[in-house]
């Protein structure tokens, strides 16, 4: 038997006109660019503890000025099934590594040579799923965009958004999620906390915790400058010139200063040390910290001026020599004074370092409650 179907020359003109009207999908934040298994070590040559499903994930994010990009990062999955419900998916944020793509955790991760796996390591024991980003830069072409927290919030509820989007990772878009990190991840964690009402709002997030918090990068510069550390503070300066092409640093820098910096922007974390003990008057004729320009985006990029709706674990070491204890707990202030709920933890700690080793546990566990739905309370 033939169907024949009569078609209208004003049937045909209409349908013309709605293929021209759809336009192809455009690329949204969260969407998966590609998704390619791999392999995650915790040392050279020994696989995690916990069996896992691992991606290496390419996916859409938003730059600090607002534009569409791509950033990389992994997914881990346990094997195992998780038997109480939607399995939970923690979007963790990691510390310094460095501005150079070799230094990026993915590549680290692939090595064996990630430390904060350790901790990434407690959540897969549980059964939560973890989404880790590598940033904006790291991993990807252009320069690393390091501690503008604008877009590293927004790279960290992309790479959970992603992570939902994934075939064959079993995830839900209504699964809880939590952010957790700590130093640079302290501050992508806090960003992706007040940037998640507007930016994720499909997100679930049951509650953010961040440790060692550099939530005033002002201040935390000024305390840097002529220390050990130093290095941290250039480095920042690389990453919001790239952020934010107005800021133009090279033009503002001596000799010296351009070959330092120059090198510097493709190193790692521990090659950061061949800064140290350099101030910004090595590098700079004028006072870089107090130009206007300079002021308007580190003014951007500090943390507190909004509450973050889901509840949030502050941590700080007591001994903190790279991001004093005082900016922690200014940011404490300023969250539960804006109606926050807040539980602050001042560690015992008397190192940077030692802040994460002793704080971890505590915010894992304590993001684990919220994760199964028991509420937070506040201590502010």
């Amino acid at each position: 038997m033939t169907l024949r179907v009569r078609v209208s020359m004003s049937m045909i003109v209409l349908l013309i006109a709605s293929l021209v009207a759809t336009p192809a999908h455009a690329a949204a934040p969260g969407d998966v660019v590609s998704a390619e298994p791999t392999t995650v070590y915790l040392l050279p040559g020994k696989l995690l503890e916990v069996p896992v499903d691992a991606w290496h994930l390419l996916y859409h994010s938003t730059s600090a000025t607002g534009q569409i990009n791509t950033v990389s990062g992994t997914l881990l999955v346990p094997k195992a099934a998780y038997a109480l419900g939607r399995r939970p998916i923690v979007g963790y944020a990691t510390g310094t590594h460095g501005l150079g793509d070799q230094c990026a955790p993915s590549v680290s991760m692939s090595q064996g040579r990630e430390a904060e796996l350790a901790l990434v390591s407690l959540f897969l024991l549980k059964g939560f799923a973890v989404a880790i980003t590598d940033y904006e830069g790291l991993g990807t072409p252009g320069q690393h965009t390091y501690m503008v927290g604008v877009s590293q919030g927004h790279a960290v509820l992309g790479s959970v958004r992603a992570a939902t989007r994934v075939p064959g990772a079993g995830l839900s878009d209504r699964a809880p999620v939590a952010v957790m990190g700590y130093s640079q991840g302290g501050a992508s964690a806090g960003w992706a906390a007040q940037l998640q009402p507007s930016y994720a709002p499909d997100l679930r997030l049951k509650g953010v915790a961040a440790g060692g918090v550099p939530a005033d990068l002002r201040a935390v510069a000024a305390h840097l400058d002529g220390d050990a550390n130093f290095g941290l503070a250039a480095a920042a300066g690389v990453g919001l010139d790239a952020a934010y092409p107005e800021l133009d640093l090279e033009a503002d820098l001596n000799d010296r200063g351009r070959a330092l910096l120059g090198d510097a922007a493709d190193d790692c974390v521990g090659d950061l040390d061949k800064l140290a003990g350099l101030s910004f008057s090595d590098l700079s004729p004028v006072d870089l910290l107090d130009l206007p320009k300079w002021r308007v985006r580190l003014n951007e990029n500090r943390l507190g001026a909004v509450a973050p709706k889901a509840p949030l674990f502050l941590y700080h070491a007591r001994g903190d020599e790279i991001i004093p204890q005082a900016v922690g707990a200014t940011l404490r202030s300023e969250y539960c004074r804006a109606g926050a709920t807040v539980r602050w933890t001042s560690l015992p700690a008397g190192s940077h370092v030692l802040g994460a080793v002793e704080g971890g546990p505590l915010a894992i566990e304590w993001l684990a409650l919220r994760l199964i739905g028991l509420p937070a309370t506040g201590n502010c």
